[in-house]
């Protein structure tokens, strides 16, 4: 059994050593922030170039509008890079990105950069910036938009399956899943394609300064391979992120060597705790990222800008 001078010293050892730890874990705690403050947005303060990518699916989502947002604000920001791997998506969440880089573009120079695909939205994107490079085997183009919904008339015969509707219009809802599409829909439809056609078309024959004649030709929906998008004129030159560096550097007159900072959309919270963050990693982890994307493409709805060869 100690004594008491015994119990007395072995609290006083005890106290030191809790302050020790608690100390070091502020401290850790203290190197930790600052450095998370530094990776992450302590070089903003400083001027430099901004790379922005341009991933998936394009949607018009609130933070990536809300990101072009800022870097259009950020004074430090004297130019931007747009790294684009994307097969596009919907038609309005093209064209609101693509307005958001042109605000951009009003104030500081936008190089963009396509890698393994930018097609349909992914090129309107593209289009938005005041130079386009591309890879050699880069796939872009995939010029027009389209119109697709599901039709299951005969899956429900087949079931024993009647939908009744009671609605105000004969083209509201329309063209509907449960029987064969009119062809007073299909027409109206086909309209609404063709108004979103011509605005595409027009933003390729306006920012690729390309007579409409000639954009008509290549606006049949085919793909290009970067060398073939060269050749007729829908990028500017064959590189990588160098080449657009470069091109910043000597074109725009830009600062030689500026530093270049990732700017990230702010993640938002989720409700369910890491449920969500948790599920991303583990498809990332088993290289599974696409049934991600597959899981978005479903939901699309309206009209899209999107190349999607089958998967």
């Amino acid at each position: 059994m100690m004594s008491d001078a015994e119990l007395i010293v072995e609290r006083r050892r005890l106290r030191r050593r809790l302050v020790f730890w608690r100390i070091l874990a502020v401290v850790l705690a203290v190197v930790a922030l600052a450095a998370l403050v530094w990776e992450g947005g302590g070089r903003k303060f400083e001027n430099h170039l901004a790379r922005i990518r341009i991933d998936g699916l394009i949607t018009g989502d609130q933070k990536t509008l809300d990101l072009l947002k800022e870097v259009s604000e950020a004074d430090q920001v004297k130019g931007v890079i747009l790294r684009i791997d994307s097969p596009g998506g919907t038609t309005a969440g093209s064209e609101a990105v693509y307005d958001a880089i042109r605000r951009i573009s009003a104030k500081k120079p936008v190089v963009a950069v396509m890698d393994t695909v930018a097609a349909s939205g992914g090129y309107i994107t593209a289009l938005a910036a005041d130079r386009i490079v591309a890879r050699g085997n880069t796939i872009t183009g995939s010029i027009g938009v389209i119109f697709s919904f599901p039709e299951v008339s005969k899956l429900l015969d087949t079931l024993g399956i009647r939908m009744e509707e009671l609605k105000s219009g004969d083209m509201k809802a329309e063209p509907s899943p449960y029987r064969p599409v009119s062809e007073k829909a299909r027409a109206v439809s086909m309209e609404m394609v063709e108004d979103g056609f011509r605005w595409f078309t027009g933003l390729v024959a306006e920012r690729r300064q390309l007579p409409m004649d000639r954009v008509r030709v290549l606006s049949d929906g085919r793909v290009y391979t970067g060398r073939q998008a060269l050749d007729v004129k829908l990028i500017d030159a064959l590189g990588d992120e160098e080449t657009a560096i470069s091109w910043l550097e000597t074109d725009r007159k830009l600062e030689a060597k500026l530093p270049i900072v990732d700017w990230k959309p702010k993640t938002t919270a989720d409700p369910t705790g890491l449920g969500l963050v948790a599920a991303d990693a583990a498809l990332r982890a088993l290289g599974l990222e696409s049934l991600r994307s597959a899981a978005q493409s479903a939901q699309l709805d309206g009209l899209l800008v999107l190349w999607h060869p089958a998967r």
